[in-house]
């Protein structure tokens, strides 16, 4: 049974992806052009935003940095006035950087969060009250499943993904009564400009088109947490449930760390 109420066909759906010049978020922008949606293109970048719209006429871009809600209203005011109405936010964005216990400061940690978790809850407080206001409409938010259970070299990156499924869990019980669809997408490892820099084995490894269907399936049938690639996402579901005295044994002698 789908969870979330449906969306309009994707010929007919307006959606504003956040987080679109790189990775799964390029990757989904392309996707839903090419199924017919009307796609509005974030990022910092709008060289790489232009490349992914491809001067699709149903393509908009609005470059920003959208850890500044201030930009974010503006280009949502934009969007929303030049369609009359969103349908979908896709909230993709997010960066990534190995931190150690002793490599910890203040200013790393920051740097993380606020990408990963202070721009995800703005950008929420920043589209609520339209979505709310038209009564039908839907957020979906790209989490990890780094936020299932602490991870070697995750300290921050693994905190500020955990917090997000707390959020989005708790978004779709506040939201879900009054119509609105709210997703949680945990992706495993994927191919993208940021797990290039990654200097370990990625087990299960897909690429950004991969997340990509995955993410357009999984929006379409409703669902909430839509998590991929299930060979390895449902492994670490099970390991959620491992008492510690397991887990931590478990992670030290896979990871040697």
């Amino acid at each position: 049974m789908a969870l979330n109420p449906a969306l309009p066909p994707w010929d007919e759906c307006r959606v504003w992806v956040i987080g679109a010049s790189t990775g799964i978020g390029a990757a989904t922008a392309r996707m839903l052009l090419a199924a017919g949606a009307r796609v509005a293109l974030s990022a910092r970048k709008a060289d790489l935003l232009n490349d992914v719209a491809e001067a699709s006429p149903r393509a908009v871009v609005e470059a920003l940095d959208y850890t500044d809600s201030a930009q974010v209203s503006v280009a949502w005011e934009r969007v929303r006035s030049r369609w009359d109405g969103v349908d979908l936010v896709l909230i993709v964005a997010g960066t990534h950087a190995e931190i150690r216990a002793w490599d910890l400061t203040e200013a790393n940690a920051m740097t993380l969060l606020k990408t990963n978790l202070h721009g995800v809850i703005g950008t929420c407080a920043v589209v609520l009250p339209a979505l709310l206001a038209q009564r039908h409409g839907a957020i979906g938010i790209v989490g990890s499943v780094a936020g299932y259970r602490g991870l070697p070299k995750a300290l921050i990156y693994g905190a500020s993904k955990a917090a997000v499924i707390n959020f989005t869990e708790t978004l779709y019980l506040d939201l879900h009564p009054k119509g609105l669809g709210v997703y949680l997408i945990n992706p495993g490892f994927v191919k993208t400009p940021l797990t290039d820099h990654n200097d370990f084995k990625m087990p299960a490894l897909i690429t950004a088109e991969e997340a990509a269907t995955a993410i357009v399936q999984g929006l379409r049938a409703g669902k909430f947490e839509i998590h991929f690639p299930h060979r390895f996402t449902n492994t670490l579901k099970l390991l959620r449930i491992l008492p510690y005295r397991w887990y931590f044994a478990l992670i030290h002698k896979s990871t040697g760390l």
